[in-house]
C-alpha cells in the first residue's frame, strides 16, 4: 500500500508546536486539502489558523481521555490520515522515587492514547482507505537511562503499532511507525545531545514513507544509525508477521 497526501484530509494530534506543527506545514506543502489541529488547548493554534485560514480546523483533543478522543473522531468523519504525534516525556531513572507516577502518566498518554486514537478512527480510516502514522522514537528500541519510563512507554507504543499494522493491513489501512532521534524541539532539547535534526526531517520523511508504503521510518542521522543495525531484524521478524 502507499498513500499520497494530495487532496487528503488529515487529523494531527499535538499539532500546535514542534514536530506536530512541522507535520502540518509539510502536509500543506504536499497538497493536503484540510487538517484538523487536534490539541488540548484550542488557543494554542491561533498562529496556524491565521496562516492557513479555513484549511485548518482546531479541535479540542486530549489523548488521555477516551471521551475527548471519541468526540473528536465523531466530528472528523472525513479524515483520510491520522497522525498521532502527541506525547509526553518525563525524566525518570529506574529507582527514582517518582518512577511509578511517571510511568503511569507516560503510559496513559503515549500508549493508551495511541489505543484510544486507533479505536476511535478505525471505522473512518477503513471507509476512506486511509493511513495511521504513530510517532514512536529510537527510545522504543533502546532504553535511555535518564528517560527510562519514556523509553518503556515508547517500546509499548511500538509494540501496539506493530499489532495495528497487522490488524489494519487487511482493511486497506496503511500504518507507519516513526522513530526519530533527538529533534530540535522543546522535548528534544531536554535530552542534551549536541546538534539536533530539524523537525522537518521528520515531517518530510513521513510524506515520503507514506508514498512508498513503508512501515518504519528512521528520519534523522542518529535514527539512521539505529536503522542500519535494526534493519535485518525488522525485515526478518517484524515485517514477516511470523505469529
Amino acid at each position: 500500500m502507499n498513500f499520497i497526501i494530495k487532496d487528503k484530509v488529515a487529523f494531527v494530534t499535538g499539532a500546535n508546536r514542534g514536530i506536530g506543527k512541522s507535520i502540518v506545514e509539510s502536509l500543506f506543502k504536499h497538497g493536503a486539502k484540510k487538517i484538523y489541529l487536534a490539541v488540548r488547548n484550542i488557543d494554542s493554534t491561533k498562529e496556524l489558523e491565521q496562516q492557513y485560514g479555513d484549511k485548518v480546523v482546531t479541535i479540542q483533543t486530549d489523548v488521555s481521555s477516551t471521551e475527548s478522543v471519541n468526540k473528536a473522531a465523531a466530528n472528523a468523519k472525513d479524515v483520510d490520515l491520522v497522525i498521532n504525534n502527541a506525547g509526553i516525556m518525563l525524566s525518570t531513572t529506574p529507582l527514582a522515587d517518582n518512577i511509578l507516577e511517571s510511568l503511569a502518566k507516560e503510559m496513559d498518554v503515549n500508549v493508551f492514547g495511541l489505543v484510544r486514537i486507533a479505536n476511535a478512527f478505525a471505522d473512518t480510516l477503513e471507509r476512506n482507505q486511509g493511513a495511521l502514522v504513530q510517532l514512536n522514537s529510537i527510545a522504543s528500541l533502546k532504553n535511555v537511562l535518564q528517560e527510562t519510563t519514556y523509553s518503556a512507554s515508547k517500546a509499548a507504543a511500538y509494540s501496539i503499532t506493530q499489532g495495528l499494522k497487522d490488524t489494519f493491513e487487511p482493511k486497506g489501512i496503511q500504518v507507519l511507525s516513526v522513530h526519530p532521534g533527538p529533534i530540535a524541539t522543546d522535548m528534544g532539547n531536554r535530552v542534551g545531545f549536541g546538534d539536533l535534526a530539524p523537525a522537518d526531517a521528520v515531517s518530510e520523511g513521513i510524506i515520503n514513507s507514506l508514498a512508498k508504503g513503508d512501515f518504519l521510518l528512521f528520519p534523522d542521522e542518529i535514527a539512521k544509525m539505529f536503522e542500519s543495525a535494526y534493519q535485518s531484524y525488522a525485515d526478518n521478524i517484524i515485517l514477516k508477521n511470523l505469529f
